[in-house]
């Protein structure tokens, strides 16, 4: 099924740049139920909007699957960027990375 495209998602393309990244994070061994390219799409609209989680938009995969993604892609280590941010920073999203930082209450952001 399709969905509608919002300003922030991000291209197939520029995503496919990103994708060995995230699937590396992957803990679990059985197939996935959303596209992972419109799971991160559901974050840059959660970073760009500013909404609340339970305010993502229908057409995304469920909010909680989000939020679960999100959580794991923002595991801190030490000092490191976490993968979100490193996923950002090579997607070209510097906005979306101050953002990020700015939800998470970052003294950086």
């Amino acid at each position: 099924m399709s969905r509608p495209e919002f300003p922030s998602d991000i291209s197939r393309e520029d995503f496919e740049k990103v994708r060995p990244m995230l699937e590396a994070a992957r803990r679990k061994t059985r197939p996935r139920k959303h596209d992972l390219y419109d799971v991160f799409c559901a974050v840059l609209y959660f970073l760009d909007s500013g909404a609340a989680w339970r305010s993502l938009p229908p057409v995304f995969p469920p909010w909680r699957t989000v939020h679960e993604y999100f959580t794991q892609w923002t595991l801190t280590r030490g000092d490191e960027p976490n993968l979100l941010e490193r996923a950002l920073e090579l997607a070209g999203r510097g906005a979306a990375i101050e953002q990020l930082r700015k939800r998470m209450g970052s003294p950086d952001g």
